[in-house]
């Protein structure tokens, strides 16, 4: 039957076709083990269970259950340098036994085009700093992509890490949609090991552990992540209107016509210095300062008391930042929803009203913020004002919601007055918009925690009767 035995390829149709045969799993085993293929040889290995005994006199050290392994492995967390020396690879060959993934028997070629890319982001929404790796969803080995890029890196006195997954929909990510958290790692100094607890069981096909704390943790990190969103726009864009960078916030939230920012935040304020210095970097053209992936670009930089990730994470875990680009809005006519993006994430969307054809294409910027346009928050205009491109066309609130979802206005964005306040406190004056049909996603869904600045100015106009298109 086994002829053949020394072509690999012949193997692993045959333990497709064949899957309980364990002599056919040893055999693949053994010419993965001479080609250096320890990981694949070790889970044929495992399949192959008594023969491998028979043959080789001995039971192999991880033929336990998964979470037997991880037990023990938390209890050495107190050795030496045991996993902050670990490799990637080891780390991804930990993830293959625990995902059992049973995609041997395609071709190699194949399995490597399914690999996720794995984004590091490293902020200081948790106590001690917390390092957050986002892992695009794949075929398989989403676990240890997961784990190795949590556990790969310097470490200070304390860190935490968090392997998340944001809901895909096509091109895009939705950052309000079903995010799964796959597993966390905890390290208490630099010299320990670190603690390691799968919290997706999809992912992990095991019982997971309780993740209310670990989601916890990540709303506060989240929460932080729009505030950098929003500063580092609001930086960008006061620079494309004055050729000067901002001094401090102050600049930033002038009165009317100057409210680049409709408000400020505490965190707002602790994140001005580094967001800045990442934006003049950026504009110069020279790399972030400080650490590889200091996240200048993706979305604001990295808080001076926050962990960072080591320079090989990006190289090992092949590392897809985020775009650098400001927060910008896209307008769907087809599906009557307006969005604001970074990159490939959609950092929130709404349901709005529209014009039809009377609403235009194109491209189009914020030039001007008003809050009560003509003096009122109940008018056809509603509570807050955007102006596209000093045009009579506007993103503005309406006194008939149900025409919100359908085509009824002269060809403005009409939108309802919590998602109108929303928008206008997310996206400061300069944001892009660009209104195109059938490029968005099925509606996200709403933020359980609305996105809010605390005014400091005055943004009324009462020397202008506004007449846009409604």
């Amino acid at each position: 039957m086994f002829e053949d035995q020394n072509d690999k390829s012949y193997l692993k149709r045959y333990v497709q076709n064949h899957p309980t045969n364990r002599m056919a799993w040893y055999l693949l085993g053994k010419q993965y083990m001479e080609e250096g293929k320890e990981a694949k040889a070790n889970y044929c290995f495992l399949q192959s269970g008594s023969v491998y005994e028979a043959y080789e006199r001995k039971q192999h050290e991880l033929a336990q259950d998964p979470s037997v392994i991880l037990e023990q492995w938390n209890k050495k967390r107190r050795i030496s340098r045991l996993l902050t020396r670990i490799s990637v690879a080891s780390v991804v060959f930990l993830g293959i036994i625990l995902a059992a993934p049973f995609g041997l028997a395609k071709d190699e070629a194949e399995q490597d085009s399914g690999k996720e890319t794995v984004q590091m982001k490293s902020l200081s929404a948790a106590k001690n700093g917390l390092r957050v790796a986002f892992i695009k969803p794949a075929r398989e080995k989403t676990l240890g992509n997961a784990l190795g890029a949590l556990l790969t890196g310097e470490g200070n006195t304390s860190q935490t890490g968090l392997a998340v997954m944001l809901q895909q929909d096509g091109k895009w990510r939705k950052w309000t949609g079903k995010t799964r958290i796959l597993a966390e790692a905890k390290r208490d100094g630099k010299a320990d090991a670190a603690a390691v607890r799968l919290l997706d069981g999809q992912t992990c096909d095991c019982q997971p552990g309780n993740a209310s704390s670990a989601f916890k943790a990540y709303g506060e990190w989240s929460r932080e992540q729009e505030m950098r969103w929003t500063l580092s726009s609001a930086i960008v864009h006061y620079h494309e209107r004055t050729k000067s960078w901002p001094s401090g916030m102050d600049d930033l939230t002038r009165s009317y016509p100057n409210n680049v920012l409709s408000g400020t935040s505490p965190q707002m304020k602790k994140l001005f210095p580094e967001l800045l210095q990442a934006a003049k970097q950026r504009k110069s053209g020279k790399p972030p300062s400080g650490d590889a992936d200091a996240n200048a670009g993706k979305a604001g930089g990295e808080s001076s008391n926050s962990t960072s990730a080591s320079p090989s994470t990006a190289a090992n875990a092949s590392e897809s930042k985020l775009s650098e680009a400001p927060l910008s809005i896209i307008v769907d006519k087809d599906s009557h929803q307006l969005a604001v993006v970074s990159g490939d994430v959609v950092v929130r969307s709404y349901t709005v009203g529209l014009g039809g054809k009377k609403t235009p294409s194109g491209q189009f910027f914020i030039s001007e913020k008003v809050k009560n346009p003509n003096g009122r928050d109940d008018s056809e205009f509603g509570s807050r004002g955007m102006t596209l491109s000093n045009t009579l066309y506007a993103i503005h609130g309406t006194d008939e919601p149900d025409s919100i979802g359908k085509d009824e206005s002269h060809g403005c964005v009409r939108m309802n007055k919590k998602d109108l306040e929303e928008l206008y406190d997310l996206v400061p004056l300069g944001t892009k918009v660009e209104i195109k049909s059938d490029v968005l996603p099925g509606a996200a869904t709403p933020a359980a925690e609305r996105f809010r600045l605390k005014p400091v100015q005055d943004e009324t106009n009462t020397a202008v009767v506004y007449r846009w298109l409604t």
